[in-house]
């Protein structure tokens, strides 16, 4: 007789008690009525290795892995999927049934299956989209937006050295221009990013004009509490399609736990709710 084993996953960071998945996911175990516990852990970046290599025999299938670790996973992981290479960073690791861990990188697709729920009538080949930021955040962003189509992306950042790089890694369809820049060419734009923490409870506000806005440009902000930014509120009133930043928490999440626990979650007003409880 095979004892039934219980599948464990989980999200690590550091903190973590901010983090929404863990609702998230046991929001969706409840659901679909599945065995599974999703759980929440805090790790300093000098255990992460440690920690990770002895997740699967403790049962665990896989973790999502969250600030300050995405980078430094890609010197941990034994396999490493083309998207999470091009991008730097991983945030789903995959536990093997030999203890190997494979990484992958879901923040693109979360953040394409977002727009396209939030804006159905965006066409990615409508025009340029100006991207704010260019972290690891914004480089997942800019890998979906080439990888759909959208003629020109036009990068800027506070610190134009990581927008110069970010460029030489993804080619010529980045165009970079100085921060100080971002108001002038946003008038340019039929999408508009922010990938920034700019916006976001306790951070400083984006301070980037947006008279400019075409009306029927599409802007999103990845930050998500609060979830409508005063970016999202001015764009609003311009008369632009506005997605919040939530919808990309939830999708980049469904690749991982249909992995981890057999089933392919539904992204709906439910699971919104839940993930804001």
């Amino acid at each position: 007789m095979t004892e039934h084993k219980i599948p464990l996953a989980g999200v690590i960071g550091h903190p973590i008690a901010h983090s929404r998945s863990p609702r998230l996911h046991r929001h969706w175990l409840q659901t679909y009525g599945l065995d599974g516990h999703y759980i929440p852990m805090d790790v300093a970046p000098e255990n992460l290795e440690q920690v990770l290599r002895s997740l699967p025999k403790a049962g665990f299938v896989g973790v999502n892995i969250t600030v300050p670790h995405k980078e430094a996973v890609m010197q941990i992981a034994d396999q490493i999927t083309d998207r999470a290479t091009l991008i730097g960073a991983a945030n789903t690791l995959i536990f093997l049934p030999d203890g190997k861990i494979h990484a992958d990188n879901t923040d693109g697709y979360g953040f394409m299956e977002n727009l396209r729920a939030g804006a159905p009538d965006w066409d990615p080949t409508s025009g340029p989209a100006v991207v704010l930021g260019a972290g690891g955040a914004s480089r997942a962003v800019v890998s979906a937006l080439c990888e759909v189509g959208v003629p020109e992306i036009i990068l800027t950042n506070r610190t134009r050295l990581r927008a110069d790089k970010l460029r030489e890694d993804f080619g010529q369809r980045i165009r970079v221009v100085e921060w100080v820049q971002a108001g002038n060419v946003i008038e340019e734009a039929k999408l508009v990013v922010n990938t920034t923490s700019l916006g976001m409870m306790g951070q400083r506000e984006l301070r980037v004009p947006l008279d400019g806005l075409q009306k029927d440009a599409v802007v999103t902000d990845l930050v998500y509490a609060p979830l409508k930014t005063n970016l999202l509120l001015e764009a609003e009133e311009a008369g632009c399609v506005t997605v919040d930043g939530l919808g990309m928490l939830l999708h980049q999440a469904v690749p991982g736990f249909e992995r981890w626990f057999g089933e392919r979650p539904a992204v709906d007003s439910a699971t919104r709710a839940a993930a804001l409880r």
